[in-house]
C-alpha cells in the first residue's frame, strides 16, 4: 500500500498543486482519501461485479494504470491530463482523489482482498493515512529539507518500485485470465 499511495513520491505534485491552489487542507484530504479507500474495501469487489468484471480483470487493468503512473514518475512526462484550474477543492481533487485514493490504490485494495483479511488491509490503510497526513501537514518543511534534487530522487525511486508492483500485479493476474 505504501508504494502505491506513494505520498512521499507524490511530494513534487503536492507542492505544485499547493503553489497553484494556495492551500491544501491536510486533515480534509486525509479523511476523504480514507473514506474512499475504506468504502472501496467494503464494496469495491461487488461494485465491479455489477459490471461483470472479476478481480483478475480489474487487477490487470489497474496494472496498466500503475505502469503508466510509474512511467510518469521515472521519465518525468505527463501522460494523465490534470485540470488546469485549481480551486478550493484542491484538497479533494486532485489530492485526495485521484492522487492518494486513485486507481492504483483501489486496484491494490481489491488485489489484497484475495490474499489478506479485510481487517489487515484496513489497518494498512489507516497506517498509510497517518503517514499521508504527516506528509501533507509537513510538506513545506519536507520541501525545504529535501530540495529539488532530493524530491526528484524520491520520485524516481518510488517510480521504479511502483513499476515493479505493476509488473507483479500484471503477471500474477494475467495467468488467472488465461
Amino acid at each position: 500500500m505504501f508504494a502505491v499511495i506513494d505520498i512521499v513520491g507524490s511530494l513534487p505534485i503536492i507542492i505544485d498543486v499547493k503553489q497553484k491552489a494556495g492551500e491544501i487542507h491536510s486533515l480534509k484530504a486525509t479523511l476523504v482519501s480514507f473514506a474512499i479507500m475504506a468504502l472501496f474495501l467494503l464494496v469495491g469487489e461487488p461494485l465491479i461485479g455489477i459490471f461483470g468484471i472479476g478481480v483478475a480483470e480489474f487487477a490487470v487493468a489497474g496494472a496498466f494504470v500503475l505502469f503508466f503512473i510509474a512511467l510518469e514518475m521515472i521519465l518525468g512526462v505527463n501522460l494523465f491530463k490534470q485540470s488546469a484550474t485549481m480551486s478550493k477543492t484542491a484538497s479533494i481533487v486532485p489530492i485526495a482523489f485521484p492522487l492518494i485514493a486513485g486507481a492504483g490504490s483501489m486496484t491494490t485494495i481489491i488485489s489484497l482482498r484475495s490474499e489478506f483479511e479485510m481487517i489487515n488491509i484496513l489497518i494498512a490503510i489507516v497506517i498509510n493515512m497517518v503517514l499521508v497526513y504527516l506528509v501533507l501537514r509537513n510538506s513545506p518543511r519536507l520541501e525545504r529539507l529535501l530540495g529539488d534534487g532530493g524530491i526528484a530522487i524520491l520520485q524516481k525511486v518510488f517510480g521504479v518500485i511502483l513499476l515493479a508492483i505493476a509488473v507483479k500485479l500484471f503477471t500474477s493476474n494475467i495467468q488467472v485470465l488465461f
